[in-house]
């Protein structure tokens, strides 16, 4: 297995970083591949303006849990708009490469996490 995958890949499925769910969140986003049935929740805790804690629940395989890790890891002290940059592309070059077959995994993190910034987005609207 670990021919396929990077020692990153592996480091952070076999030691994800930030597992959990967050107590009352900012925002929340789950996304899931119904072909490979992996499912992915992911957590961010904002303060002004900027993401302060993330963490994750994942279903799925290694791929997917190391992406959901390194998702984390990459948005943690990012403004909203900066985390918004992060894409499948970066998560999956943050982990050194993921065999193409896996690639779908690291599109689940980015996705999780745009959808968790949409809610924080949602809830906290400017009614005027």
């Amino acid at each position: 297995m670990s021919r396929v995958y990077s020692e990153k890949v592996m480091d952070h499925f076999t030691n994800p970083r930030n597992v959990g769910e967050i107590e009352n969140p900012s925002g929340v986003g789950e996304v899931g591949n119904p072909v490979c049935g992996d499912i992915m929740r992911l957590y961010i805790q904002v303060e002004d303006g900027v993401i302060k804690d993330c963490k994750f629940k994942t279903f799925g395989c290694g791929a997917a849990i190391a992406t959901s890790s390194m998702v984390t890891e990459l948005v943690r002290g990012k403004t909203i708009e900066e985390a918004l940059q992060i894409t499948n592309k970066a998560v999956a070059e943050a982990l050194d490469g993921l065999p193409a077959q896996k690639m779908h995994c690291s599109n689940l993190a980015a996705d999780a996490l745009h959808k968790a910034i949409e809610d924080y987005r949602n809830k906290n609207k400017k009614v005027s």
